[in-house]
């Protein structure tokens, strides 16, 4: 049974979260400089190339500050600074082990409503700057995430029924002696494609392309850039960081502790996932809407219904 943690714990949560977004990036940065220039000469040019973000950061805040023509800087303001919000919010159930900071009944629907809240924060980033290419970036994600949500809610929902509760520590211990990705393979992989949307990464950074001169984030500059990009970062490790519980387990595991399984499952996920990026183009907004009405949806149906028989023959 999950427990849940002492107070202390929600002022320690933003902290482990933001150190592990720098890791990721950093891993990323590393493997971007490596198809750029080629494998490192030495250990000090590796952590060079992994410091690359956070030069990035601190150019950015001594960045001057641009605004458009007529545009509502209280707006964008709050859709970049509510990103990162959401993150740390929807992270509050996810257990470290067997301890999380709120082990709430409906922690399954609580993930998911913080994932809605980071829809209004990019869409509010891209239509406060008053500008074509970020607002562009906004309705896009707005598509993708109408495309990807009703898949991704029925993976997340098929490992509550095969826990029988909306509760993530019972969805842990359910998975004491099998864990569900061995008999819910589908959902596992609809989820992390979803993730992959949900934090607009890799194969589907539309939102934020090239084409668009970085869409929704285009016009921001500064510390709002920052919190923008660096929310982004963090949904994509929440994003991962709940498939463990979900499907891989939680902290069950043989030798090590349950928080260390935990962390070397989440890596593991982070940095497929990070590798997705470097092998999978862009996809095409009306391609991916395809996939995920007309494939991914039928299949998260077909997995649910499987699963419910399962439980029901119990």
């Amino acid at each position: 049974m999950v427990e849940r943690t002492p107070l202390w714990a929600v002022f320690v949560l933003p902290a482990l979260l933001l150190a592990a977004a720098l890791v990721t990036a950093g891993f990323d940065a590393v493997l971007a400089a490596g198809a750029r220039r080629g494998r490192p000469g030495s250990l000090r040019e590796t952590v060079v190339r992994a410091a690359e973000p956070g030069r990035q950061v601190l150019r950015h805040l001594v960045q001057q500050p641009r605004r458009t023509r007529a545009s509502d800087l209280p707006l964008a303001r709050i859709g970049a600074g509510l990103l990162p919000v959401a993150a740390v919010l929807a992270a509050v159930v996810l257990p470290l082990g067997f301890r999380s900071v709120s082990d709430l009944p409906e922690g399954i629907v609580w993930f998911n409503a913080m994932e809605a809240l980071a829809w209004a924060a990019v869409w509010l980033a891209g239509w406060g700057p008053n500008s074509t290419l970020s607002l562009i970036g906004g309705y896009r994600f707005l598509a993708q995430g109408l495309a990807y949500e009703l898949p991704h809610m029925l993976a997340i929902t098929t490992a509550a029924l095969g826990a029988e509760s909306l509760r993530v520590g019972q969805v842990v211990d359910a998975q004491a002696g099998l864990w569900f990705v061995v008999w819910m393979p589908v959902a596992f992989g609809i989820y992390l494609l979803s993730a992959m949307a949900m934090a607009f990464w890799g194969p589907f950074d539309q939102p934020a392309g090239r084409d668009v001169a970085g869409g929704a984030g285009s016009e921001l500059s500064g510390a709002d850039r920052v919190l923008f990009l660096g929310g982004r970062w963090l949904l994509l490790v929440v994003a991962a960081a709940f498939s463990v519980p979900l499907f891989l387990g939680g902290g069950h595991g043989p030798l090590l502790p349950g928080w260390a399984w935990t962390v070397l499952k989440t890596a593991a996920v982070l940095a497929f996932l990070v590798g997705v990026r470097r092998a999978i183009p862009t996809m095409r907004m009306e391609r991916y809407l395809e996939l995920t009405w007309v494939v991914l949806t039928p299949l998260a149906i077909v997995q649910a219904l499987v699963v419910a028989v399962v439980v029901l023959n119990r």
